[in-house]
């Protein structure tokens, strides 16, 4: 299958973009510039392992092994469409960075457009998984919940696992079988409220809240503060939160501080500039030298 790519697209630096890319059920192939992920849920009539790459101006989609019809391959083709964000504008954000020598690179580079999966609970269960700890163990728990609830795929590899899979576990098994910790209570609590219907994070793409009022939705679910909350609306499009952690805050003394510690005022301050771009603005410049 071959996907249009639309202007102002760069498949690397897009898949590039952000850790997911590291998370199981991708498989990223950084000498080959190409990724494979399992994609699972109830609108498939089963788990579809596929290879995803480009060919210049388009994106290939191969699914080995197995034949899609017409249904199934529309049903991939918006998945992807959605991973890789190929129906967003970012006219107005590359005009703000063009007027900002030190950030016009990222119109150049075509950057801007961040990488998420097919689910905002997927992208939302691993935030959770992001809170409070080294990357190394944020790839082991969702090594864990793919591999130990994840279905499998016809060639083996496992997708992540549904609302449904993970609300049938205990917060024992979250502790002890994921490893997760104190997030484990929030794991349980946030997969049964999905798969009850009770919580629906799918409707907050397309919800006619203001973005704050959102934010305050969002934070609702246990486990998600501030920096969870604007995290995961970036990967919503939504880029008024800066989502300040460890690591931002870090490299923006480095780059813009001498290396001296200030407060959050000033680098919110600094990205002002950016308007409701200004999280994107932040992620893209202290991530900078992961894609030039």
């Amino acid at each position: 299958m071959i996907i249009r790519s639309p202007k102002n697209f760069d498949f690397r630096n897009t898949v590039y973009s952000h850790g997911w890319c590291d998370l199981r059920p991708f498989i990223f192939d950084q000498e080959n510039w190409t990724f494979s992920y399992v994609f699972g849920g109830p609108d498939l009539k089963s788990p579809l392992s596929a290879t995803v790459s480009s060919t210049g101006k388009s994106i290939r989609v191969e699914t080995p092994g197995v034949e899609l019809d017409a249904l199934a391959k529309s049903k991939l083709r918006a998945k992807i469409e959605h991973m890789l964000r190929l129906d967003e504008e970012f006219d107005h954000f590359y005009a703000l960075t063009e007027k900002a020598s030190e950030f016009s690179w990222i119109s150049d580079m075509n950057a801007g457009r961040l990488i998420r999966t097919p689910t905002v609970f997927e992208d939302l269960v691993k935030t959770i998984c992001t809170t409070n700890c080294s990357w190394g163990l944020t790839r082991s728990m969702v090594a864990n919940l793919v591999d130990k609830l994840g279905e499998s795929a016809s060639n083996g590899a496992k997708a992540f696992p549904t609302a449904a899979a993970m609300a049938e576990m205990d917060e024992e098994f979250f502790r002890i079988e994921i490893r997760a910790g104190y997030r484990s209570s929030y794991l349980v609590e946030l997969s049964q409220s999905v798969a009850s219907g009770a919580v629906d994070p799918e409707s907050w793409l397309t919800s006619n809240l203001s973005t704050s009022d959102l934010k305050r939705e969002i934070k609702r679910v246990k486990g998600v503060g501030e920096y969870a909350a604007e995290s995961l609306l970036k990967l919503i499009g939504r880029y008024d939160g800066l989502a300040l952690d460890s690591f931002l805050r870090s490299e923006f003394y480095k780059r813009h501080n001498k290396g001296k510690v200030c407060p959050d005022k000033k680098i919110e301050k600094f990205y002002g500039r950016f308007g409701e771009w200004r999280g994107l603005a932040i992620w893209f410049d202290m991530t900078k030298r992961f894609l030039v």
